[in-house]
């Protein structure tokens, strides 16, 4: 039977011969030099260290994050010293880093019942061969000059033919002045509705005043919601109100006008009722401008355009 310390004789050998099978690797000779750590540390953990190698090489070959080789995307499995011991964590590469700074706006913006993907939309992406999209380009810039003079712009009512792109312009904007540290919710309207009656018992309450108070709001696909005497002047009816008096821009995305609008708002499962309609209408109006989207469907495109929540 072998002793004890011959045992572990045999198998210091096996690790020093396995360490210095590794180092042949002139490159990987030079990665551990790098990390000015005792050779007797480092032969302990020989192959650890060849992953770590492997991601560190990666990392230094990556031309962009899509193309990223490593375990964890935008992070390298990276060696620390800690007392006489090596342990191994995964650290935030300079490009991921980079990419969490330049996105850090999103935290900005908040979603409800509409695709992530909305947040990535930007101005540079916007279809500029339509001739159609040039006013709503041109009170995208007014509105941001104004707001930053603090001359309380309206919002916006876009109305127009079905998947022009109405919701992936406002989001845009939204996206731009999430850069400048002004906060904003996007809703899908119609499915935000069935989400609150389904939460009653819970926050909702505490939901709708941060609608109410957010600094810019969009209710998206307004008009193709099923309307209701509680939807109308329960729900809607106190958030613009609120908004309206203090001065606080809301979008709307419909495929509606106004008057075709107002003519949805009047008729519930109770009756027709034109005068409640017509209140928010005023306030719509109070609070917008309005512009029409006639646009060929752009809603198959593979860009995240006017993508919601399926």
């Amino acid at each position: 039977m072998k002793k004890i310390t011959d045992i572990y004789h045999t198998n210091n050998l096996d690790l020093i011969h396995s360490f210095q099978d590794a180092c042949k690797n002139s490159d990987f000779k030079e990665y551990l030099d790098h990390l000015n750590i005792k050779e007797d540390i480092l032969m302990k953990y020989t192959s650890t260290l060849e992953d770590s190698f492997k991601e560190y090489t990666n990392c230094k070959n990556c031309k962009n994050l899509e193309n990223c080789k490593n375990t964890v995307q935008g992070f390298c499995y990276t060696p620390v010293l800690e007392k006489e011991m090596i342990s191994f964590s995964y650290e935030q590469c300079q490009k991921q880093a980079k990419k969490e700074k330049e996105e850090s706006y999103k935290k900005n913006l908040s979603l409800y019942e509409l695709s992530e993907e909305l947040k990535n939309a930007t101005f540079k992406d916007i279809y500029k061969d339509d001739k159609n999209r040039l006013p709503i380009i041109k009170y995208f810039k007014e509105f941001m000059e104004q707001y930053k003079e603090n001359l309380k712009p309206k919002g916006l009512y876009l109305n127009g033919s079905f998947g022009s792109g109405k919701t992936y312009l406002i989001a845009s904007l939204f996206n731009e002045m999430a850069k400048r540290n002004v906060k904003s919710i996007l809703i899908y309207y119609p499915e935000f509705l069935t989400m609150i009656k389904s939460s009653f018992q819970t926050n909702y309450k505490e939901l709708l005043e941060e609608i109410k108070r957010i600094p810019l709001l969009l209710l998206d696909d307004i008009g193709a919601e099923n309307v209701s005497n509680w939807s109308r002047d329960e729900i809607l009816g106190p958030i613009l109100q609120y908004r309206m008096e203090n001065y606080l821009p809301t979008f709307f995305t419909s495929n509606l006008t106004i008057e075709e609008l107002e003519k949805s708002l009047s008729i519930t499962s109770s009756g027709v009722d034109k005068v409640k309609a017509r209140r928010i209408i005023e306030r719509i109006k109070q609070l917008t401008i309005s512009l029409e989207l006639i646009s060929k469907n752009r809603r198959n495109h593979n860009s995240c355009e006017t993508l919601k929540k399926s």
